[in-house]
């Protein structure tokens, strides 16, 4: 009898419900944006990044202006290549790039970080791999990451995964990522709106984001 009772009141105590906590509203604090890797080497590097800087000026001026929390992250590496991933070492000999301290390191000057936004360095394609994201995110109570720049199926898809996995909602901005080519791009979009990412268009985020924030 005790036997039957501890088991039935283990499967009771599995099978209880929890509380999933409601997406972040996005025009909040607990909703920052995130722009990856846009960067003067990095466009070099992945040309169509070119062709998004200015949605994301238009979603990081709205940010602005609402007073919400913008971070920035950037890719880095030690001039001697140290730092850099073991296939991309031959590569780095040939042509060094985003190495600290160069103007190919530095954010595109219409994106440039102001006064009181936060610049989050690292070296791996995930924005959270060996940086202080993550304590970042959680001093800002975040909930939700609404997130672009480059590439898609690298440094944009690695930061999603992981961001999910840390249990955040992610929103990625369509027209405001980009990658070697349509197709790729295209095809991660796919996945990633697969494992639960909110796929929008610049135009249908920026006025739901305002009508949150009024």
């Amino acid at each position: 009898m005790g036997s039957t009772s501890s088991n039935r009141l283990q499967t009771e105590t599995l099978a209880a419900p929890f509380p999933v906590e409601a997406p972040a509203p996005l025009g909040s604090r607990s909703a920052p944006l995130l722009i990856i890797h846009m960067q003067n080497d990095a466009m070099d590097m992945v040309p169509a990044g070119r062709s998004i800087v200015s949605a994301i000026r238009g979603v990081l001026d709205s940010y602005r202006s609402l007073g919400l929390p913008v971070i920035h992250k950037r890719r880095v590496h030690r001039a001697d290549g140290i730092d850099v991933e073991r296939f991309r070492i031959e590569m780095f000999r040939k042509n060094p790039f985003l190495v600290e301290g160069t103007t190919g390191s530095a954010i595109l000057d219409d994106l440039k970080p102001m006064e009181g936004e936060i610049v989050v360095r690292g070296s791996r394609f995930s924005a959270f791999f060996r940086t202080d994201l993550e304590t970042i995110l959680t001093r800002l109570g975040a909930a939700t990451i609404v997130i672009c720049g480059i590439q898609t199926p690298n440094c944009i898809r690695a930061t999603v995964t992981d961001a999910i996995a840390y249990g955040y909602n992610v929103v990625l901005l369509r027209d405001a990522t980009a990658a070697q080519t349509p197709e790729v791009h295209e095809a991660n979009l796919l996945d990633m709106a697969n494992m639960g990412v909110r796929i929008m268009k610049v135009d249908e985020f920026l006025p739901r984001l305002k009508d949150s924030a009024a």
